[in-house]
């Protein structure tokens, strides 16, 4: 299924070259928190089209959800490492494509549909995986299990560059998971960006009518070019972002959390 990308902070060249032990734990904490987002988009994609009949992602491995099973070496690690050392936030990512064979689904459903709702998987799945990890977060900071800075936090919400503070504990690994939560939320919206290959590109079809569909097969043509300059290019980036941060502060003040 398509590639994942998310934007980050553009470091400072004295940023670039300032390896403390607070920025390397904070890179650190990116990258599982990236492998684990990834993991679950992907094994949202294997897991609805093995319930639809297609026996081809069990085969290979990538119905779980242990992250090895998804990690592309470049998409995964190479790139989003450099990218949190050097850029000081994750640049680009993706994790190993999970392979469907559309032929294979259910009857009960027109391929089409069934197709779109693979594709729709993966980023649902990353919005359950935000949703989960601002529960846990709440319920630890309600029950003062963890007792973090709420001013840090705020700063972290508003997208501040925080891996230069040093904090204590609990303020450290709530950081960590408003990283998780909004990463999720950029993941699933993104993804959906109706542009071949990501999901959106998939799912859009599936409500075109037919007549539609022809023109939006030369549209996908330059599907790349789109996600490229959405990528490239920061007011089209907010297409995504926009939406993410809107809904991390909505979630956050649903459940109680510093935004």
């Amino acid at each position: 299924m398509p590639r994942q990308v998310v934007s980050g902070h553009t470091a400072t060249t004295q940023e670039m070259f300032d390896f403390t032990p607070e920025r390397l734990r904070f890179a650190v904490v990116q990258l599982v928190v990236l492998i684990l987002s990834i993991a679950v988009h992907e094994f949202g994609h294997a897991f609805v089209a093995d319930r639809l009949g297609d026996r081809l992602p069990r085969h290979q491995g990538r119905v779980t959800l242990n992250p090895v099973a998804h990690i592309d070496p470049i998409g995964t690690l190479a790139l989003p490492v450099l990218g949190l050392l050097f850029m000081g936030g994750i640049g680009f990512g993706w994790g190993r494509p999970v392979e469907v064979n559309p032929v294979s689904f259910t009857r009960k459903l027109r391929m089409t549909t069934a197709h779109m709702l693979v594709a729709a998987a993966g980023p649902f799945m990353n919005l359950i995986f935000g949703l989960f990890i601002a529960g846990v977060l709440a319920v630890l900071i309600a029950t003062a299990v963890i007792e973090p800075s709420t001013h840090v936090l705020r700063l972290a919400a508003a997208g501040s560059n925080v891996s230069s503070i040093t904090p204590d504990f609990d303020t450290s690994l709530a950081v960590g998971m408003y990283g998780a939560i909004l990463l999720n939320f950029l993941l699933m919206f993104f993804n959906l960006v109706p542009a071949p290959p990501l999901d959106g590109g998939t799912v859009l079809p599936a409500f075109l009518p037919d007549r539609a569909r022809p023109a939006y097969a030369e549209y996908a043509k330059y599907g790349m070019f789109v996600v490229m300059a959405i990528i490239m290019i920061p007011a089209l980036a907010r297409i995504f972002v926009w939406p993410a941060t809107k809904l991390f502060g909505g979630v956050a003040a649903l459940m109680g959390l510093p935004s």
